[in-house]
């Protein structure tokens, strides 16, 4: 059975929640950006940002993150659902889709009414019921797909 674990709850697996999101979505000059944003994750007041890892048993198979802001040049949209990842040998068994309703679910009971993402794939979230609604630019002017959830 797998749990879905916001990291606060167990503030004791910081460190490893760390570890596991910069190694997913990191490089190697942003290890401090990823800890300096997961510690104050936990430390925090505010709804969001949060992260979240699925478990199996007591490994980290997977995780997502809830934000205030993915994507610079849409500061208008808010909360974004971000770094999704399932670890290889889990893929195939709908974990990614459990990640994503449990974020809705998160984002509903914090009262928020939409969720956005930005991501480069194509067909993985219209499967889930989100919709593409433009394109967006990262930093360095390379164009991103936006969706967004209505709950």
């Amino acid at each position: 059975m797998f749990v879905i674990i916001d990291i606060r709850q167990k503030p004791e697996r910081v460190q490893e929640a760390v570890q596991y999101f910069w190694k997913q979505w990191g490089t190697e000059t942003s290890y401090h950006f990823y800890r300096d944003c997961i510690e104050r994750s936990v430390e925090t007041e505010s709804d969001v940002p949060r992260f979240y890892v699925m478990l199996d048993g007591d490994r980290i198979i997977g995780g997502y993150a809830l934000l205030r802001s993915d994507l610079n040049s849409r500061q208008d949209l808010f909360p974004w659902f971000a770094c999704l990842y399932v670890e290889p040998e889990y893929r195939g068994k709908k974990l990614g889709e459990q990640l994503q309703k449990h974020a809705i679910r998160e984002v509903q009971d914090k009262g928020y009414d939409k969720l956005y993402l930005c991501t480069d794939l194509t067909d993985y979230y219209e499967k889930n019921n989100w919709t593409h609604i433009g394109k967006g630019y990262l930093l360095d002017d390379e164009e991103t797909r936006i969706y967004e959830y209505t709950i």
